[in-house]
C-alpha cells in the first residue's frame, strides 16, 4: 500500500484501538498500536507529514460502531482506515451465556458490509482490516471459538469482496503465543494486548502496509 504525503490515517474500533486515549484531545492516540505505528512512521518518513486519528471506543460492538460511523469515520474523509472490531460481540454473548444464532451472523456480515460499502462510495480511503482475536488464556476462552471463528471468516470475505488489505491477527497472535506464552501478549483475559501485544500488532500492520520486514 502506498502512503502519500499528508495522508490522514484513521484507526477505529473498540478498546484494543482505544487503549486509554483522552477523547477530549483529538491528537491523543492512546497507549497502544496506533501510537506505535505513528511513532515508527513519523520517524521513518518525516517528509510525508502524515496525520493520525484514533477513534477507538472501549466496549463497542460492530453495531455500536455502525451507529457512529458517519461522525467518527466518514466525516473525517480519511485516506487510510484501519478497522478492528468484533470481539465484544462475542464477549457479550459469552457473558449472557448466549449461543450465537445464524441471524446474528447474517446481521454481523450486513453491518460490516455497510461500513465498507459507505467507505467505498463516499471516500477514496485505502482500507486495512484486522481480524478480531482471542488467545486461550484463560482456558475458557476456547469456548469463544464457536462464535468468533465465523466472524473472522466474514471479515476475510469482506476483505476479498472489497479488495482491502487484511491482517490475520487471530492466527498470528495465537502462533506467537504458542512460542512465548499467551499471557505475554494478551495478559489475563486473552483479549486486551499487553505492551508486547500492541507492539506485535503494530509490527504486523507495518509489515503488511509497507511490504517489508520490521525488526
Amino acid at each position: 500500500m502506498k502512503i502519500m504525503r499528508e495522508d490522514t490515517l484513521l484507526f477505529i474500533g473498540d478498546s484494543i484501538t482505544d487503549c486509554g486515549r483522552d477523547r477530549n484531545d483529538s491528537a491523543d492516540l492512546g497507549r497502544g498500536f496506533p501510537l506505535f505505528i505513528s511513532g515508527y512512521l513519523q520517524t521513518s518518513m518525516p517528509q510525508k507529514r502524515l496525520a493520525y486519528i484514533n477513534k477507538g471506543i472501549g466496549g463497542d460492538t460492530l453495531s455500536d460502531l455502525k451507529e457512529r460511523w458517519e461522525k467518527d469515520c466518514l466525516e473525517s474523509q480519511p485516506d487510510i482506515v484501519t478497522l478492528l472490531i468484533g470481539i465484544n460481540d462475542v464477549w457479550k454473548n459469552q457473558d449472557n451465556k448466549h449461543l450465537v444464532t445464524e441471524s446474528e451472523r447474517v446481521r454481523f456480515e450486513a453491518d460490516y458490509r455497510f461500513l465498507l460499502k459507505s467507505l467505498h462510495q463516499r471516500t477514496d480511503a485505502r482500507v486495512i482490516l484486522m481480524e478480531p482475536f482471542v488467545l486461550p488464556y484463560p482456558k475458557n476462552r476456547m469456548d469463544w471459538r464457536q462464535d468468533l471463528d465465523p466472524r473472522i471468516q466474514i471479515v476475510r470475505k469482506m476483505a476479498k469482496e472489497y479488495q482491502t488489505e487484511i491482517i490475520p491477527l487471530d492466527g498470528l497472535l495465537n502462533a506467537q503465543g504458542i512460542k512465548d506464552g499467551f499471557s505475554y501478549y494478551t495478559g489475563e483475559d486473552g483479549v486486551h494486548p499487553t505492551i508486547a501485544g500492541h507492539g506485535f500488532i503494530a509490527k504486523a500492520w507495518l509489515e503488511t502496509v509497507l511490504n517489508k520486514k520490521i525488526l
